[in-house]
């Protein structure tokens, strides 16, 4: 059945309930915060990458652990959700990622790079249930016909969090890290330690300040009286319902995969920016400058989302994605074929076509599921996975043919979400008649 154009449920004691733009308001913080901490992740990669002297595919499993759970986390935290509600689950979930980011104290003070990862894998079960409960909330606070532009808008918030965190990270984090890996080892071996030990811990303050905010932020949300959604219902009918119900839906099956594609190839690009920059025949710019450049990508998605809220409501949303990722293979192409300023400016700009691609990709997935959204949720962000897969696969690229060359991976990427803008975004009805 059709989800509810008015899907908000008033209990007779909610006077005090915040309206639904205000909740909105509300839900919005959310994505800043996944967002900055989702971004940051682009500059503790060269940092770990420095301190323990990894290569570039031993590097990209800072993605692979972080996205990983999302794979794994995703139907746990759908379940969670399910049992606690949409608030409930969200400050769960705010919890769940505060002890990931305070986990980054032991783990700087053990100097092992497997030790952050662990902390990392906890910090996204954290921010894997915040996008179970946030996402679909934010689709339902409202009529469908605008899905997309609401979450567009509150995905635009989550870029001003990926634009500040570079920043962020850049001065607290990157800013000590002047040392090359030969001027280390000619180093005394004790002074080798010493620096790297003092490198490890320079992500405590960060991480602990971020732990304090995200545990602030649940209490800010515990505040407010947000309305409910038409949550019974489908705890009702869940049972009822598999993930396989909702994979027989064309239009969810291919969205699965262009929310795979998508994000594994903006997780790519924005994980490996750095140390393209810093190539000679590129940038040649030290990694502290570069997470500027970095910075600007996240903000230029920003503004493309502030710009598509109001482009969704003007234009077919399977139309604009399709231009978008057209766009952005057309700068890749370029990237591929070009050095210098050329190449900085063109990898910065494909932020800006990134920006609609999420939000309208998710929205057009759970159109017209009802009782099954919640699966298709569920499976969409399942597919965030694609962030720890082709960004590995990017660096195994990256070490065996040159990380410019590999840059060809994520074209591929937005080759498949043409497609899906095109053709398989289309709801197919029981009767075989097209949405």
């Amino acid at each position: 059945m059709p989800i509810p154009s008015t899907p908000l449920s008033t209990p007779a004691t909610s006077s005090t309930v915040v309206t639904p733009r205000v909740a909105l308001a509300v839900a919005t913080t959310l994505f800043f915060m996944w967002g900055f901490l989702t971004s940051l992740n682009d500059v503790l990669i060269p940092h770990l990458k420095a301190v323990f002297e990894l290569n570039y595919t031993r590097a990209m499993l800072v993605q692979f652990t972080f996205f990983g759970a999302y794979f794994l986390m995703s139907l746990p935290a759908g379940r969670l959700v399910a049992h606690l509600g949409y608030k409930k689950g969200i400050i769960a979930g705010l919890l769940i990622a505060a002890v990931g980011a305070l986990g980054f104290w032991p783990s700087a003070a053990l100097r092992t790079y497997e030790a952050f990862l662990a902390s990392l894998f906890v910090l996204a079960t954290g921010i894997t249930v915040l996008q179970v409960a946030a996402n679909p909330y934010v689709a339902l606070l409202g009529p469908e016909q605008t899905a997309s532009s609401r979450l567009t808008l509150a995905q635009a918030l989550n870029s001003l969090g990926t634009t500040l965190a570079p920043l962020f990270g850049g001065f607290l984090i990157l800013s000590t890290t002047v040392m090359s890996g030969e001027q280390i080892q000619a180093l005394p071996v004790a002074e080798q330690v010493a620096y790297r030990a003092a490198e490890a811990q320079s992500v405590q303050g960060p991480y602990l300040g971020l732990a304090i905010a995200l545990a602030l932020l649940a209490v800010f949300v515990c505040l407010f009286r947000l309305p409910s959604l038409a949550e019974a219902t489908e705890k009702a009918d869940s049972a009822q319902h598999t993930l396989l119900d909702a994979l027989k839906h064309p239009h969810v099956l291919f969205g699965v995969l262009a929310i795979f594609f998508y994000v594994g190839a903006e997780v790519s690009i924005g994980s490996l920016m750095v140390n393209y920059l810093a190539l000679p025949e590129i940038g040649g710019m030290s990694e502290q400058r570069a997470t500027h450049y970095v910075s600007a990508y996240w903000g230029c998605a920003m503004v493309g989302r502030f710009a598509g809220s109001w482009l969704l409501v003007q234009y077919p949303p399977r139309r604009l994605l399709a231009v978008f990722a057209l766009a952005n293979v057309v700068l890749l192409g370029v990237i591929l074929a070009a050095s210098g300023e050329v190449a900085v400016y063109g990898i910065v700009a494909t932020g800006l076509f990134n920006s609609i691609m999420f939000p309208t990709i998710f929205s057009l997935a759970i159109e017209r599921l009802g009782p099954l959204t919640n699966k298709a949720s569920s499976l969409l962000i399942m597919a965030i996975v694609g962030g720890a897969v082709i960004p590995l696969l990017q660096g195994m690229l990256a070490d065996r043919i040159g990380l410019h060359l590999s840059f060809v991976l994520p074209v591929a990427c937005y080759l498949y979400i043409i497609f899906y803008g095109l053709v398989g975004s289309r709801p197919r009805a029981a009767s075989g008649q097209g949405g």
